[in-house]
């Protein structure tokens, strides 16, 4: 008996990180965004730590951070609740998310890599690089 092999499929990836004070630039990583356009796929997965955020601003709202978020995963998964940018292609709705922006929520530069389970990917760089 053969086996199928599963395509390999390129991706690029963000993560998301919130920078409760612009003016000192230090940030945290709460979430990463994962695109694969071989299989038109763009998710977004977050985790707040609202202690490590409290430690750089004991006065972040983590309800606003909380809020943010919530609509970067809105915008990921298209339609109306992702406002404007929720109506673009996967590709277009990427590159708005990860256009710099000087706000709590950044990401960081685009890097990427090879998959067979876009979906899989995003959970291994949350484990890896935000928890």
């Amino acid at each position: 008996m053969t086996t199928a092999t599963p395509s390999v499929l390129s991706f690029d990836y963000a993560l998301l990180r919130a920078v409760p004070r612009v003016d000192r630039s230090e940030q945290i990583n709460v979430g990463a965004l994962l695109y694969c356009p071989g299989a038109d796929f763009l998710g977004a997965a977050v985790h707040i730590d609202a202690d490590r955020l409290r430690a750089l601003d004991p006065d972040i709202d983590i309800d606003m951070v909380t809020a943010a978020l919530d609509t970067i995963r809105a915008v990921c998964a298209g339609g109306p609740e992702g406002g404007p940018a929720g109506s673009g292609t996967r590709g277009a709705r990427f590159g708005w998310l990860t256009a710099p922006r000087s706000t709590v929520i950044q990401t960081s530069p685009v890097h990427g890599g090879l998959t067979t389970d876009p979906a899989a990917e995003l959970k291994r760089l949350m484990g890896r690089l935000v928890h």
